[in-house]
């Protein structure tokens, strides 16, 4: 039986990796902000599947509460074996708009800085085991070019390929999780219409989150489930910038979606969907 502590466990991809731990007998710790979900989930998983699930109140937009889950990966006396940092929101707020400054903020406190924090936390405590993991969702969109999400998403996944580097040799497994887009709740949570794109761009939660464990036991790095997603992500990857950016520009336009109202920020969406 191994611990996992799942950021933003409450929802969607997070929720996913959640059950799946659960049922094949891992004890999980949830950290997110909602508790009455938390609670719900505690109460549905620890009788179905017989394991423990812990349950932390935290925002990691605010650093004391980072902090205190750092700790928590630290605690020698309470170990854990998978990190999944996986808390995040939708960003759709235009760079230039000064109103929504504070929502771009908040997305790195979240997305950037608590995933620095946590890493390294749960590095140096695995390290001293010799044993561990740890994936951090980033996105498809860490290959194109919309906005400060993919900036975010690709800050991410380079900082993972360099926290495998450093860990190697460790006993230490480290993943960047790379979804496209996800049938999750997350669409109706960001005000994101998606309903126009075609089935076959989707893939389902579980099936993400099975072939992410799989590829962490395997030791790949950066996880790309489905074969469809592979072949989309190679072909970014080996496309011209100046492609990328002009798919990006028409890719943003053709999208019917609402900003969040500045300085607003959505609820912990925990693995959203979409390009995540």
């Amino acid at each position: 039986m191994s611990s996992c502590l799942v950021t933003g466990g409450t929802s969607g991809i997070g929720r996913e990796f959640v059950t799946q731990l659960a049922a094949r007998g891992d004890d999980v710790i949830i950290a997110a902000r909602d508790a009455d979900r938390m609670a719900a989930i505690k109460a549905e998983i620890e009788p179905r599947y017989g394991v423990s699930v812990e349950t932390i109140r935290a925002d990691l937009s605010v650093r004391a509460d980072v902090d205190a889950l750092a700790a928590r990966l630290e605690d020698p006396e309470r170990p854990i074996d998978l990190l999944i940092n996986n808390a995040g929101f939708g960003l759709h707020a235009k760079i230039l708009d000064p109103e929504t400054l504070p929502l771009q903020e908040r997305a790195f406190d979240v997305m950037c800085k608590a995933v620095l924090i946590l890493s390294a936390a749960a590095g140096r405590s695995m390290t001293s085991r010799g044993h561990g993991g740890i994936i951090n969702v980033a996105s498809s969109s860490a290959w194109i070019n919309t906005g400060n999400y993919s900036a975010i998403k690709a800050w991410v996944l380079t900082f993972t390929e360099g926290l495998a580097n450093e860990l190697h040799g460790s006993g230490v497994k480290v993943e960047a999780l790379c979804p496209g887009w996800v049938h999750t709740e997350f669409h109706s949570r960001a005000n994101v219409t998606a309903t126009s794109l075609p089935e076959f761009v989707w893939i389902d939660a579980a099936t993400l989150v099975r072939e992410s464990l799989k590829d962490l036991a395997k030791g790949k790095v950066i996880s790309v489930p489905s074969a469809r997603w592979k072949a989309a992500i190679a072909v970014a990857g080996t496309a011209p910038r100046s492609t990328m950016r002009w798919l990006s520009r028409n890719l943003t336009s053709s999208r019917d979606k609402t900003d969040f109202p500045s300085g607003a920020s959505p609820e912990d969406t925990s693995g959203q969907a979409g390009e995540r």
